[in-house]
């Protein structure tokens, strides 16, 4: 085993490490006062294990509480246990992984990282750059990750130089989900476009069955904002919305159309429409009080989990206009180096996580699909479309915003925000709204170049 240079704190010291990592707290969101920062780290009760640390575990944080993330979860929990590693579990609830994010913080900042935890997107690399992640380039190699792993997770892993995560899976956001008997019954078929999901919508309405099953916790209203942006106007336009942060691009007439397109999308939700978690909305379409469900497929890992099988009780399709595309999001394992003393453990369960067999198990019950460039033979109808959707290659691939695949942390917290506030608030205009985001866009721009 060939032992990693030592990380940044052992050169700056701890107090310069804590500093710099409040600068990842979101301190400098837009609008956001400066009292918020010791709020945000706060842990829920109960977050941090006390009891003493067994002599063969890793301590994981993760948000992973749904039961098909569990059965996906213990996939990998299992495998480790082989090795004679215990898997020490700090669950967070919490859609999009906002609560995990604060109570990692709140863990850094205390000097009680965990070995491992769950970072997905660019944000793997800010912690990267402070030199508190171990890199994995040992384990890469060995497992010829660069040649067998698409590029595009490949690139997502390296932080200068250097790979600094391990992949689990990659998710497809733009998935619709639709109960099947409530289609058959009423003689539907998946809507491939807008046009025809509102005629889909309109059948399901005067059926008694509410069209869409969704929520108006802000990251589920910004998934539908997303799936809209790529449907409406494909991948160069939404990179240069969420990953460029481009001010032209916010003001475009292409934004005003996609605002009218979420706001209309509203009216087919139940009335108000209210904050609840995405597995209770999923459970809502699964037994047909809706029709339809815009979610990543992470949820067809949850139906399964509930003993539904796709195309017989529900069925999955891409969203409107986006058949072509693949809104993605990978899952991935970060792990805090510290002293170096857990590296071998933490290097087994990056080779246990990207092992194939393990891949196609874990992706199986999580929904996703595996990091391999090469089809995995147990894929199911969904998953095959989404490996053909991702395969295509770069160009038809979006990096998603609320998922941390498009930009840092700021960037997602103050679009999510405003697109909500906007959903939420009918007395706030399309126009009014196009304005506020191409000058958050505005800010942000200014505040990466200086």
């Amino acid at each position: 085993m060939i032992k990693m240079k030592r990380p940044v704190v052992a050169r700056i010291g701890p107090a310069l490490v804590r500093g710099a990592a409040a600068c990842l707290l979101a301190t400098c969101a837009l609008g956001m006062p400066q009292g918020a920062p010791a709020q945000a780290v706060a842990a829920p009760a109960g977050a941090v294990p006390v009891n003493p640390t067994p002599a063969r575990s890793l301590q994981v944080l993760h948000w992973w509480t749904s039961a098909g993330e569990r059965r996906a979860v213990d996939v990998v929990v299992n495998q480790l246990a082989k090795q004679d590693i215990q898997w020490r579990d700090i669950p967070i609830p919490g859609g999009g992984g906002m609560g995990a994010g604060k109570v990692l913080k709140s863990m850094v900042l205390a000097n009680r990282a965990p070995e491992v935890t769950q970072l997905n997107g660019v944000i793997f690399g800010e912690w990267a750059d402070l030199g508190l992640l171990l890199e994995l380039d040992n384990v890469a190699v060995q497992g010829n990750w660069e040649k067998q792993m698409f590029p595009t997770v490949w690139q997502l892993l390296n932080n200068r130089g250097h790979v600094v995560a391990a992949p689990l899976g990659i998710h497809r956001i733009n998935t619709l989900f639709y109960n099947v008997g409530v289609f058959r019954r009423l003689g539907l078929t998946p809507p491939k476009t807008w046009d025809e999901f509102y005629r889909v919508a309109h059948v399901l309405r005067e059926a008694g069955v509410t069209p869409l099953a969704q929520s108006a916790e802000a990251w589920q209203v910004a998934t539908l904002f997303e799936n809209l942006a790529l449907g409406e106007s494909g991948p160069a336009y939404y990179r240069r919305l969420f990953v460029d942060v481009s001010p032209s691009a916010y003001a475009d007439p292409r934004m005003l159309h996609i605002l009218r397109q979420l706001r209309k999308l509203g009216e087919t939700m139940d009335q108000p429409v209210r904050e609840r978690a995405w597995t209770d909305a999923a459970r809502s379409m699964a037994n047909g009080e809706a029709g339809m469900f815009i979610m990543g497929d992470w949820a067809k890992g949850e139906f399964n989990a509930w003993g539904l099988t796709v195309d017989q009780q529900f069925g999955c399709a891409p969203v409107p206009g986006t058949g072509e595309y693949h809104l993605y999001s990978t899952d991935t394992l970060a792990m805090f180096a510290g002293d170096y003393s857990n590296q071998a453990k933490q290097e087994t369960l990056a080779q246990i996580v990207a092992s194939p067999a393990v891949q196609s198990e874990y992706n199986k019950f999580k929904g996703s699909i595996p990091v391999w460039r090469a089809p995995d033979p147990h894929m199911d109808r969904c998953a095959r479309d989404s490996w053909r959707a991702f395969s295509k290659g770069a160009a038809w691939l979006a990096p998603s915003l609320v998922h941390r695949m498009a930009s840092d942390e700021t960037t997602k917290d103050a679009i999510i925000a405003e697109v909500q506030r906007f959903f939420l608030d009918r007395n706030v205009t399309e126009e009014q709204a196009q304005k506020r985001l191409a000058s958050i866009a505005r800010t942000l721009t200014r505040n990466r170049n200086d």
